[in-house]
């Protein structure tokens, strides 16, 4: 669900890109935002709690995606704020308003780590390809170019992690990728 507010490019900038379009840009923007700052503590939960035969590895792994995924976060709302928008980013806001699941409670072992993120990473970057599209169509092209820029870093963390599934049983499994409901 996306973060309402009453003005969603609420400063003036010189920037030639419409305000009707830059609003809309915006709203894209936040809600990257949101997903992007709940995949990272997502990650870092993971990093946090992993157990199992692969915890090293799978400690760095899940560390460099956090890290990754704090720079994306950046990115996303210099872009947001250069065309005049606030950038909604705190924990509460990312947590009130991501679109992706929240991670399983008391998932600790390794590869289930793996799976819960994998799903996520999945959804995340369904909705990055979503936003390409959207941003391009409403002729705003730098930030669909930045969409697809992360995309495929998206798009390679989750292969890190598929990888780590190959032959296993658990490689087609998924939970939910929405978000709780209650």
């Amino acid at each position: 669900m996306a973060q309402e507010t009453t003005e969603t490019v609420p400063f003036s900038t010189r920037n030639d890109i419409e305000p009707e379009v830059r609003e809309e840009v915006a709203r894209a923007l936040n809600q990257a935002l949101a997903d992007t700052t709940d995949l990272q503590t997502q990650a870092k939960h993971a990093h946090w709690n992993v157990k199992g035969m692969q915890f090293r590895e799978l400690h760095l792994l899940f560390d460099e995606q956090a890290e990754l995924l704090a720079e994306q976060a950046d990115i996303l709302a210099e872009r947001l704020t250069a065309l005049g928008g606030t950038a909604h980013g705190t924990a509460r806001q990312a947590a009130a308003n991501s679109q992706l699941g929240e991670f399983p409670p008391d998932t600790t072992e390794g590869s289930e780590c793996v799976v819960a993120l994998a799903d996520r990473f999945a959804a995340h970057a369904a909705n990055m390809r979503a936003w390409i599209d959207t941003t391009a169509a409403i002729g705003d092209a730098d930030t669909s170019d930045m969409f697809t820029e992360l995309s495929r870093e998206i798009d390679k963390q989750l292969w890190f992690l598929e990888a780590h599934l190959q032959g296993t049983e658990m490689a087609a499994e998924s939970d939910l990728m929405a978000p709780d409901e209650g």
